[in-house]
């Protein structure tokens, strides 16, 4: 079910984690959220879609939290007023997943039996981490590069080391 609202670019002065947001109406919030679960589809002015999380305020209500190159690809600024429609996501892992994924996992079932123990929120990172190249081979080098990562420690992922791992891979013929 999708769930159709406006709202205004706002911004959190005060914060040093969060900046441009869309504030989500309470009833919309409740028909999504299920337990911890607030994985959505946010398409924006009819035309970006996104796959974002509901984030919790400490004002007691919900948002999405906007970055730079989408506000920029919109062309919004602040108090603009944006057409905001929202459905569950309802994705294996609530972010766009590079199309080669599943057929690596297939061949590399250690590996993928290692990435599927992170909990999902590092999974997304990972996969972000694959998808923001943009050529689809350079795409493939890094999930391979993740994939041995991973594997090479057990799953315990460390950030510093696994961005270590993507520079010194840089210099291998």
């Amino acid at each position: 079910m999708t769930h159709t609202f406006k709202s205004k670019l706002e911004n959190f002065y005060d914060s040093n984690l969060w900046s441009f947001y869309i504030a989500v109406p309470d009833k919309v919030t409740k028909k999504l959220v299920e337990g911890k679960d607030r994985r959505v589809v946010c398409e924006l002015n009819e035309k970006i879609k996104i796959q974002v999380a509901l984030m919790p305020s400490s004002l007691g209500f919900h948002f999405i939290n906007l970055n730079k190159t989408v506000r920029t690809k919109l062309k919004l600024n602040l108090g603009d007023e944006v057409s905001v429609s929202l459905t569950k996501d309802t994705s294996e892992y609530g972010i766009a997943t590079p199309t080669f994924f599943a057929e690596l996992c297939y061949q590399d079932p250690e590996g993928s039996e290692v990435f599927h123990q992170l909990t999902i929120g590092k999974q997304r990172t990972l996969l972000h981490y694959m998808g923001v190249v943009k050529s689809e081979q350079k795409q493939v080098e890094r999930a391979l590069i993740i994939l041995d990562y991973l594997k090479s420690v057990n799953g315990k992922l460390d950030f510093k080391e696994l961005m270590e791992a993507f520079k010194s891979s840089r210099f291998k013929s």
